[in-house]
């Protein structure tokens, strides 16, 4: 008899909610082994939310489970028809973005954008982290638009769903490229990631910094190497992640870091400390989110909480929740970021007075759209004469 049957049949006394989820989550099936899943920040992989049909893994008597091979990073290519995202939503700074992947092989169990890989036929678990889309169209497609004669130019923000510098990049180098024909065309980026590897465009974007097009938003969750490693497992170190603050500023590429997301009971006594580290990196300005659990998300984090901190699972939820009118998420401009009520008010505060004690935020830089020249490369569609 398993322990959910125990716990039904009352011959199992669960200690708290936590383990009755736990007996819950472990009795449908859903959960992948985790041998198939190592290295791997989701612990499920169930349908995508548009699927007919959902599927789940079941010990058929013949031991089956155990042939099942573990999930292994495939890239397809995903050909878009344009490369430049729009948007007008009211509380983010920026109006456009440029994501050269889909999917994120960084596997971090908050991330928001998991949800887009719906749209896919695929899961927004495990298949988000080892079924990924590269664009290696993106390049030819963004000079082409910024050629447009009705474009007008504004900061593109990158990496502002996926990572553009995810552990695939050093092999289709997309980023890179895009970068490249940014510079070429005096266009104002915005960046943000959680890899060390953005110190490797350090040639690209040193220049475009001194010219005030470019600036880098470096994401800081945690100092705790555990905590960084169960919760974003192939994303560089809190060490590394520093480190790229230090050198990206020392070659005068204007530098902020991101704390997000924050999770109450779990991460969020570390604000202040994760400040200190990143001003003394060089850091200039800072920001936060708080952690958001959109769709399949709220099943994916909660799954990860029960497996690494069961103990804080019930305080953990409670406290999200006290920020989120009752529930999981609340997706309302103006609270999705930071939430709402006296727990999202103190971190708000403390995370206010933090930046101002150390000096950051003093001089936000603004990228200048006055000396952007239309490209005329091979991704230019010319008109005959």
């Amino acid at each position: 008899m398993n322990e959910l049957s125990q716990i039904r049949q009352g011959a199992l006394a669960p200690a708290n909610t936590a383990e009755v989820a736990e007996a819950l989550m472990s009795g449908t099936g859903l959960r992948i082994e985790v041998d198939r899943r190592r290295g791997r920040g989701a612990g499920l992989n169930m349908s995508g939310r548009f699927e007919q049909q959902a599927r789940e893994a079941f010990d058929d008597g013949w031991e089956s489970l155990e042939d099942l091979p573990p999930f292994k990073t495939e890239v397809q290519v995903e050909k878009p028809r344009s490369v430049i995202s729009r948007n007008d939503s009211p509380d983010i700074s920026f109006d456009r973005s440029i994501n050269p992947y889909r999917g994120c092989e960084h596997g971090c169990i908050y991330c928001f954008a998991r949800p887009t890989h719906a749209f896919m036929g695929l899961s927004a678990g495990l298949d988000f982290e080892a079924k990924l889309f590269a664009k290696p169209d993106a390049p030819r497609l963004l000079e082409r638009e910024l050629a447009r004669s009705d474009y007008k130019v504004r900061p593109i923000a990158i990496g502002t769903n996926t990572d553009p510098y995810q552990p695939i990049e050093k092999e289709w180098r997309i980023m890179r490229q895009i970068l490249e024909v940014l510079q070429a065309a005096n266009h104002p980026v915005m960046i943000v990631t959680k890899s060390a590897m953005v110190t490797r465009d350090i040639d690209l974007l040193a220049p475009m910094a001194e010219k005030g097009l470019a600036r880098v938003g470096i994401s800081v969750t945690t100092l705790d190497r555990k905590l960084a490693r169960t919760m974003e497992p192939r994303a560089s170190t809190p060490t590394k992640r520093l480190e790229a603050i230090r050198s990206l500023t020392e070659a005068g590429i204007p530098t902020g870091v991101l704390v997000s997301p924050i999770i109450p009971a779990l991460n969020d006594h570390e604000i202040e400390r994760v400040l200190e580290a990143a001003r003394a990196a060089g850091a200039l300005e800072a920001t936060y989110v708080l952690l958001r659990l959109p769709l399949e998300v709220s099943p994916l984090f909660r799954d990860w909480l029960l497996r690494n901190y069961p103990d804080r699972y019930r305080h953990v939820m409670s406290l999200i929740r006290s920020m989120r009118g009752g529930k999981d998420y609340d997706a309302e401009f103006g609270k999705r970021m930071k939430g709402a009520g006296p727990y999202a008010w103190q971190i708000g505060r403390r995370f206010e007075l933090a930046a101002k004690r150390l000096g950051l935020n003093l001089n936000r830089r603004q990228l200048r759209d006055d000396i952007f020249v239309p490209p005329l490369g091979t991704g230019v569609q010319l008109s005959l004469l």
